[in-house]
């Protein structure tokens, strides 16, 4: 698979054409969709359609836009007109939206061809893509083991081949698990440079939307067409879209990178090895690393899984059979309701209801609401002074390799030990990327993560492209 970058300039230059790639693409979704559940609906008419015009603009001497011609993934969170949204729900079976998300049309008016929608965790709760009421996906690089969650499908699609590049959503982790399980750049964006308009939400104050690719390079332009301000976000940063690809090469000289010990602490002995050969080759770049403690981290697992719960509680109170989705007939409204969410819902999803549902609850509010919040802000300042003293942070972006299918579906809280390293950063509104860095078990890549103060982006990306050339992939 050539990259998006490429891929646009080939499209550009007329060496290729969008029909061309878009075929490409459409052959490999036929060739391993079934096996790994990829792409809960392809849309082949309408990416057809959109890659000739594409093409009738190239001939024409127009400039179609930074990603011309590029076949792209979307989660199947991320509404899109006239084409099935569903979460990976039964509750949204049927529903297609009558707009566009802001990424989507700014992906469209940067040349993108959209291909479908892929499989996620429900409503984007879980770590594994196992609680999808479509089955479960499947790893590319071994499919025995899952491929991360929420946004296991966007992550697939891009490790099989199938695109260069895809869209998830990351409120605990979600792009950036699956990215270092499938070996691939993920990119969770600073809280509001990305607009969530058209994102059916999760936990409104932590979800963002942001890139899967093969290269550091490939999802720095897929960022820059993503970000800027919104109006219909009343959440979206008030200024354009940042300068990514031009700082790509910047490298680290000169930069003091942290090593965070927690951000490491208890991962598998592979892990830890990739982490540290990650700080060694910084280091060789020109950077200064020096290992720090932010011992505020060890309490954000525990409020992360009552702040999030609790939004999703409110979030979710939408889907009652009334207006949209499944609708279980009932002898009155209430009934109805009832039935329809019971019948609508996963496990997880029920279960995170009901834990939000009684954090919020009179009598409990001040003792797990309002107490993770302040852990909330704890963690903030924590990392505030932490990049008084550091331009970046180093740790590892999950515990371990990607894990065999069904080997943690039955404890939850083993499943949620997986987002351990991901989540401080969504509670502080921070960037961070997962970047490919060495291999542990089975030969399986190894994805360590980079952390930077709000609206670092470049630097961020400057230095995951040192760690990519040192990893060998030019």
């Amino acid at each position: 698979m050539k990259s998006a970058t490429q891929i646009a300039a080939d499209v550009r230059s007329g060496t290729s054409s969008a029909t061309a790639e878009l075929e490409r693409t459409l052959t490999v979704i036929e060739q391993r969709n079934a096996e790994l559940n990829v792409f809960l609906y392809v849309d082949v008419e309408g990416a057809r359609a959109a890659a000739a015009q594409i093409d009738a603009r190239v001939a024409r001497g127009e400039d179609v836009g930074p990603l011309a011609g590029v076949p792209i993934a979307l989660k199947d969170n991320l509404c899109q007109v006239g084409v099935p949204t569903t979460c990976s729900s039964k509750i949204l079976d049927g529903w297609r939206p009558p707009y566009n998300a802001t990424v989507i049309e700014r992906l469209l008016d940067a040349g993108a061809v959209a291909v479908g929608k892929t499989n996620l965790d429900e409503f984007a709760m879980g770590s594994s893509t196992e609680n999808s009421a479509f089955g479960p996906t499947r790893n590319p690089l071994d499919p025995s083991r899952v491929p991360g969650g929420s946004s296991g499908g966007s992550a697939a699609a891009v490790a099989a081949d199938m695109t260069a590049v895809s869209l998830g959503s990351d409120t605990g982790g979600s792009i950036r698990q699956p990215a270092a399980l499938c070996g691939l750049v993920g990119v969770k964006p600073t809280y509001g440079l990305v607009s969530r308009y058209g994102l059916i939400a999760f936990a409104s104050s932590l979800d963002q939307i942001g890139p899967f690719a093969k290269t550091v390079a490939d999802a720095a332009l897929v960022l820059e067409v993503l970000a800027g301000h919104d109006a219909r976000d009343s959440t979206s940063l008030p200024e354009p879209a940042p300068r990514l690809v031009a700082h790509v090469n910047d490298g680290v000289a000169g930069r003091r990178i942290g090593l965070v010990r927690e951000l490491f602490d208890g991962a598998d002995e592979s892990v830890v090895a990739s982490v540290r050969a990650a700080a060694d080759a910084l280091r060789a770049a020109g950077a200064e690393v020096v290992e720090v403690s932010i011992p505020e981290l060890a309490l954000t697992l525990s409020a992360y899984y009552l702040i999030a719960p609790a939004e999703a509680s409110s979030n979710l109170a939408r889907f009652d059979g009334v207006r949209y989705g499944l609708r279980v007939s009932a002898e009155d409204v209430t009934a109805m309701m009832e039935a329809t969410r019971t019948a609508g819902f996963g496990a997880e999803v029920k279960r995170r209801i009901m834990l939000g549902t009684y954090a919020l609850s009179a009598g409990y509010y001040d003792a797990y609401y309002g107490q993770a919040l302040k852990v909330r802000t704890l963690t903030i300042d924590a990392f505030a002074r932490a990049y008084q003293r550091v331009d970046l942070l180093l740790g590892a972006t999950t515990p371990s390799v990607a894990f065999a299918l069904g080997a943690k579906t039955a404890d939850p809280m083993t499943m949620y030990l997986n987002d351990v390293f991901t989540i401080p950063t969504n509670l502080a509104g921070d960037p961070a990327l997962s970047v490919p860095f060495g291999t542990g078990e089975a030969g399986l890549p190894v994805g360590v993560q980079l952390l930077g103060p709000g609206r670092s982006e470049a630097r961020l990306f400057a230095a995951a492209r040192v760690l990519e050339i040192a990893d060998g992939r030019p």
